[in-house]
């Protein structure tokens, strides 16, 4: 089977809605016909830099702007970063994803220290990925020496509806980010939230630009949109499985050979729920007590379903090989000092400024 990449947006918004049997069946298809249909990816998902971000997404309680309970703390030691990634380790995890809530990468201290727990994380024989924002051809290749496997920047939803949920960065410094990291080794990972608000055909939308990346990227994150209190989507109604269970199915069909992440929102889940996402292709979750700052099962509770079902942790380095760290003091890359102008849009959308001003008002 030829990888499609010119998919259009009422193409994928018919497979979205066909008869959901008939849905399942064809994912569950193309699912074993490029995966081990037994095999499910662990993740954990570890916040070495939280709050306090500049940007304004609609759906974050990180953003400084909105009046959440988030504590924010600053980036973590690399001894603290290692700490963790050993009990995630322990626990059945193969890859460390870090995030830090920055708008971008800037070179200095914070970023070496970053490149560190990067080079530390890949002496455990683990996966490591980093979601960081924004970042230039020479930082996204100063992390492939330190030994990344995978860079996560998610496109979030359609160019359309991305408007409505961001105005301080556009869709297109994301598509460049992506694009700095394809000229490396790192691997991509990219995806979206559905449940802002969008339409059937801004999912499809999100799906077309990242089917139409050539290659496709390695890992796609289905996050479910979790309501915070105290930002602009907090009375956003919760997604039902159904859409869920769709959108892994459409994400399976359009792209093969990707690792279907299932993320964010699976508290909300049952286990037959979750069942139906892995039959319908999804093989990544998440595991631990938070996603960042929002709810997730626990570790022990996913191993339990995974006894139930049968299914296996895939092990690490298995869809590609691992690279050796590069020493700092033997990096060909180093530090530029850059200072890039990523775009800022700066158009008002009025649920993000009501948020806002409920900050303001709850600080006065």
């Amino acid at each position: 089977m030829e990888i499609k990449h010119h998919w259009t947006q009422e193409e994928i918004t018919e497979i979205y809605n066909k008869p959901l049997m008939e849905l399942l069946y064809e994912a569950a298809t193309v699912h074993r016909k490029y995966h081990n249909p037994n095999t499910v990816q662990v993740s954990t998902l570890l916040s070495i830099k939280t709050g306090g971000c500049p940007e304004d997404c609609g759906y974050c309680p990180q953003a400084a702007r909105y009046h959440t309970d988030i504590e924010g703390n600053d980036l973590m030691s690399v001894q603290q970063v290692k700490a963790q990634a050993l009990r995630a380790k322990a626990s059945g995890s193969s890859r460390v994803c870090m995030g830090a809530a920055w708008r971008n990468v800037k070179d200095g201290p914070e970023f070496d220290n970053v490149l560190e727990m990067v080079r530390t994380i890949n002496k455990l024989d683990m996966e490591v990925c980093c979601t960081l924002g924004m970042v230039t051809e020479n930082q996204a290749k100063r992390l492939e020496e330190a030994g990344l496997y995978a860079y996560n920047h998610n496109l979030d939803t359609s160019e359309e509806y991305y408007k409505e949920v961001i105005s301080t960065r556009g869709y297109e410094d994301r598509l460049e980010t992506l694009n700095n990291v394809r000229k490396t080794n790192v691997t991509v990972c990219s995806g979206g939230i559905i449940g802002m608000g969008e339409k059937e055909e801004d999912r499809a939308g999100m799906l077309v630009a990242l089917a139409r990346l050539n290659p496709q990227p390695e890992s796609v994150p289905i996050n479910a949109l979790v309501p915070v209190e105290g930002t602009p989507m907090e009375e956003q109604q919760k997604v039902s499985i159904w859409e869920m269970v769709r959108m892994v199915a459409t994400t399976r069909i359009v792209m093969p050979q990707t690792q279907v992440r299932l993320s964010a929102g699976r508290t909300d889940m049952s286990k037959e729920g979750q069942a139906m996402c892995f039959f319908a292709g999804a093989n990544s979750i998440f595991a631990g007590d938070k996603l960042l700052t929002t709810p997730n099962p626990d570790v022990t509770e996913d191993m339990q379903l995974f006894k139930e079902l049968g299914l296996d942790v895939q092990k690490p380095f298995e869809k590609h090989s691992q690279r050796k760290s590069v020493e700092a003091a033997d990096s060909v890359h180093q530090s530029l000092g850059e200072k890039p102008k990523w775009s800022r849009p700066g158009h008002k959308i009025e649920k993000n400024v009501e948020a806002q001003e409920k900050r303001k008002k709850a600080k006065a």
